[in-house]
């Protein structure tokens, strides 16, 4: 109990305020840094925390064992959205979904992969725009995607927007997407072709005005903003390590060697997060992205910021 009167007692007042906005300090800190998912498990982790911002933009899916054609493929993906969440949150709920239909429809044949991802995010894009699940929003916001599907023997990477996916394999960064920038050369020129312009106003935007070349939604954009993705297919290796999934939250600020050693130094004990909640509960690959998001808010990033790690050689 503190009374006042005595110089004791305004020492100890001092200190108790002292104490409270420490408090006060903390308790933003941790909200502002909280995560909306955290995952849990032995061959993956995820953190997607709203960064800076106001609001959360970005969303986040895994699905493990998603279908079973000849072999089961885990799914994982990072929406960044943009205008608003709910495109992002659309794409969160139905793509992997559609992605699954697409390979049950193509099981007697030989998978095309970058057909497949294509149908798919047309057909995300398609129920955007008919309002099925945002009232006709995706009219004037939008959100990017990097998928990447494991399987046993590849690793396909469907990108559309400026997340990235980055696979470490025997030390070295690769990246497995590029980023739809509008100053990226060819991307300007499929958008001067098609009768825009990047303008840069803040940075380089399509007109002016979205910041990504491509992204699902958008629909007052186009044509110059389009909704394909570029899909890759690589053959996984014994040496594959781990694959990173980001918003541009994490990218903006590091570099992909930068994130590379960050990861296999905390999977190899050398690196803690200095996580308030209980670590020991947590996998390795969700200690690194938490540790990533930790680093890129370090760094000064001021997006949402998502990361998966994916773990290859469990």
């Amino acid at each position: 109990m503190i009374i006042e009167g005595s110089s004791g007692n305004k020492m100890g007042s001092s200190e108790a305020k002292s104490k409270e906005i420490e408090r006060q300090n903390d308790n933003r800190r941790k909200k502002r840094k909280r995560p909306c998912e955290v995952a849990v498990e032995e061959s993956h982790g995820f953190i997607s925390v709203i960064g800076r911002r106001r609001v959360m933009e970005d969303a986040v899916k895994v699905v493990t064992g998603l279908v079973a054609a000849r072999q089961s493929y885990d799914f994982f993906a990072v929406y960044d959205g943009h205008g608003g969440t709910v495109v992002a949150n659309a794409c969160r709920d139905r793509l992997h979904l559609l992605l699954a239909e697409e390979v049950r429809e193509s099981a007697e044949k030989v998978l095309d992969w970058p057909e497949v991802m294509c149908s798919c995010f047309t057909k995300m894009d398609r129920e955007i725009g008919g309002g099925d699940h945002d009232g006709g929003s995706g009219n004037t916001t939008g959100s990017t995607a990097a998928v990447v599907v494991v399987g046993k023997e590849e690793i396909v990477v469907a990108n559309c927007g400026d997340s990235r996916a980055v696979l470490c394999r025997g030390g070295v960064a690769v990246p497995l997407s590029r980023d739809h920038k509008p100053d990226r050369p060819d991307e300007k020129e499929r958008i001067e072709a098609a009768g825009g312009r990047v303008i840069n106003w803040d940075g380089n935007r399509v007109l002016g005005v979205l910041a990504t070349s491509r992204s699902i939604g958008d629909h007052c954009m186009k044509p110059f903003v389009i909704c394909e993705p570029e899909t890759e297919v690589y053959a996984r290796t014994e040496r594959d390590e781990f694959v990173v999934v980001a918003s541009d939250g994490l990218w903006d600020v590091v570099s992909n060697k930068f994130v590379c050693e960050v990861v296999r130094g905390c999977l190899h004990g050398k690196m803690k997060t200095n996580l308030k909640d209980d670590s020991s509960v947590l996998s390795y690959a969700t200690q690194a992205a938490s540790l990533l998001a930790e680093l890129a808010m370090a760094r000064g990033s001021k997006d949402n910021i998502t990361v998966i790690v994916i773990l290859l050689n469990t």
